[in-house]
């Protein structure tokens, strides 16, 4: 953790706020991401568990190859998840549970395939975060990650500098670098990259994949 890390309630208490609107807002916004980090995630298909499912946006990019479990911190979020499972029109989604994902209460290799969407540099800890995705996923797994990743350089980065300092109460974190994922997979045994992409429109979001490799035998 780093002294321009989120703290936990804040997030918390700014998405308590966001839960009306946010399918309305982010949805459109978040459109391309989400779609793509889905798409990835139906390729692996199985067991996949959402970090930071929130209202369940993503319950339409999923289908009957996938078994969804779902995690939030925000209970107002959740409820609008669960609204949407009770109209019967996503039976591959299973469960949504209010759950800290810096200390998941799921059993090691549970998972074929781990999804955070617009998540990672949200949290109060990303390293721990990752390193229970890694934990939870099974190994030959993926991790799809998709996010906006900081601009390290020009005219980009400055600006990203200095709307992190003006959005930190609202939740937001907008000056999380790739190097940062980067690290924490070079530090973590049996965790690779295996993809780093760019998405329309203008590469404004990341999709970063990782892989938990096959113990050997």
């Amino acid at each position: 953790m780093t002294t321009l890390d989120l703290d936990t309630s804040v997030v918390a208490n700014a998405y308590a706020k966001w839960a009306p609107i946010y399918d309305a807002v982010c949805g459109p916004v978040m459109l391309k991401g989400r779609r793509a980090a889905a798409a990835a995630a139906r390729s692996v298909g199985g067991k996949i568990l959402e970090v930071g499912v929130g209202t369940g946006l993503s319950f339409d990019d999923y289908d009957a190859t996938t078994e969804i479990t779902g995690i939030d911190l925000s209970a107002p979020m959740l409820d609008k998840a669960r609204a949407k499972m009770a109209s019967g029109r996503y039976p591959w989604v299973r469960s949504v549970q209010q759950m800290d994902a810096h200390a998941m209460e799921f059993a090691d290799a549970t998972f074929e395939c781990v999804v955070a969407q617009f998540v990672i540099t949200l949290v109060e800890n990303p390293e721990q975060v990752l390193s229970e995705c890694h934990r939870v996923v099974k190994p030959g797994g993926r991790i799809i990650l998709v996010n906006h990743l900081y601009s390290e350089t020009g005219l980009a980065a400055a600006v990203e500098r200095w709307a992190a300092v003006k959005t930190r109460a609202m939740g937001l974190r907008p000056e999380f670098p790739f190097a940062r994922l980067q690290a924490w997979s070079q530090a973590t045994s049996q965790s690779i990259l295996v993809e780093r992409r760019r998405l329309a429109p203008f590469g404004i979001y990341t999709l970063v994949t990782f892989e938990r490799e096959e113990q050997a035998a």
